[in-house]
């Protein structure tokens, strides 16, 4: 194998005369390719005549070079040996490469405000069309209920209920502590020091304990059953199930449904207690106020109608939770990329129609428990 001559260029007169071998191998070494990039920007915009007679090899990198530097031209005074002609021929029949114009958005604002109704009105068929079929499957299983979905109805249960008992109740209890902390010091600035019963009996079991509950559930058990979904349809366990006969909402989502309408108003509950105690735990500390006065005085402070609001509630929200999550999980399409955004906007949207649930219940029932 012949050894590469270290290329080089040289100006003598107005005439550059290039030497040595130039391959890719060769070029690499050292400093040879910092060099010839120097000397060749130093010519840049000057006339002189170019001499590769010299050149004892060269490749396609080689040829590149000088055609950059020679404006993607031939010069006008050239010297070039026959066996270097194939290389230069290439690069002039190749031409310059023109990138297709990009196309600009025609979009305009109103018309992305149009096709942002459109989806919204879409999603919110789709969600009517689930709640029909719900309906209908609910009344099947009620016609026939020993033939019901008892394991998936257990088993979701279970998944949405009691492996979520963990991480409400510490949440759960930081709330309580907190809130109870905070309102202990504004009220010992008016003496309200007894009203922190009221506060805090009022504020969890009738609006932070459900909301609470529901964030907490949307995030986690709501993303699960989006990307069961999802994972269902990328692997075509959906299609399967259809080929064979069996229904999408009797087995799927009639069953996630009533697992979290029940499950839900127990989570409030349990969520409630804990941020109870915490609060309880914070006021003996703070305002050193015993364990045994504020037992007593918490059903005085919150009447019964705001407990089953509170109840009532939980089974709203566990039920808008499911529907919304099998509602972007079966409009999942078969890719991963879908698969993350729909369960994304799943986990979002399902927390936004529980805040505007609190906000309907807040209304209707403004005059109801005070």
């Amino acid at each position: 194998m012949p050894i590469a001559q270290e290329p080089s260029l040289t100006l003598n007169a107005g005439a550059v005369t290039a030497t040595g071998t130039w391959q890719v191998h060769a070029l690499a070494q050292g400093k040879a390719m910092a060099s010839i990039t120097a000397f060749l920007a130093a010519l840049k915009d000057r006339q002189v005549t170019w001499d590769l007679a010299a050149v004892h090899s060269m490749d396609h990198i080689g040829a590149q070079l000088f055609w950059n530097a020679w404006g993607k031209r031939r010069p006008a005074q050239l010297q070039l040996p026959p066996e270097l002609e194939e290389f230069f021929n290439r690069l002039e029949s190749t031409g310059t490469i023109e990138l297709p114009r990009t196309r600009q958005h025609r979009l305009t604002l109103v018309m992305k405000l149009g096709f942002a109704v459109m989806l919204f009105f879409e999603h919110l068929t789709g969600l009517l069309r689930l709640i029909g079929e719900l309906v209908l499957d609910i009344g099947r299983f009620l016609r026939r209920p020993m033939r019901g979905p008892w394991k998936e109805i257990s088993a979701n249960i279970y998944h949405a209920g009691f492996q979520a008992l963990g991480i409400t109740a510490l949440v759960g209890f930081l709330i309580g502590v907190v809130f109870s902390f905070l309102s202990a010091q504004q009220l010992r600035n008016f003496g309200g020091d007894i009203f922190l019963v009221n506060l805090l009996g009022m504020s969890i079991i009738r609006e932070l304990g459900p909301l609470l509950a529901a964030i907490l559930v949307a995030g986690r058990s709501g993303s699960s059953i989006t990307a069961q979904l999802g994972v269902m349809r990328v692997t075509e366990e959906l299609d399967a199930m259809l080929v064979m006969g069996i229904s999408h909402g009797f087995r799927l989502i009639m069953p996630k449904v009533l697992a979290l309408a029940i499950a839900m108003p127990l989570l409030v509950i349990w969520t409630d207690t804990i941020a109870l105690l915490g609060g309880m735990l914070s006021a003996q500390v703070e305002l050193n106020l015993s364990p045994q006065y504020f037992l007593m005085k918490l059903p005085e402070a919150v009447p019964l109608a705001n407990y089953m609001i509170g109840i009532g509630k939980g089974v709203v929200f566990g039920m808008l939770i499911a529907l919304v999550s099998c509602h972007f999980g079966l409009r999942i399409k078969p890719n991963t990329e879908s698969l993350g955004r729909g369960t994304t906007t799943s986990v979002v949207t399902a927390i936004t129609a529980v805040i505007l649930a609190d906000a309907v219940f807040a209304i209707i029932f403004s005059g109801v428990g005070f």
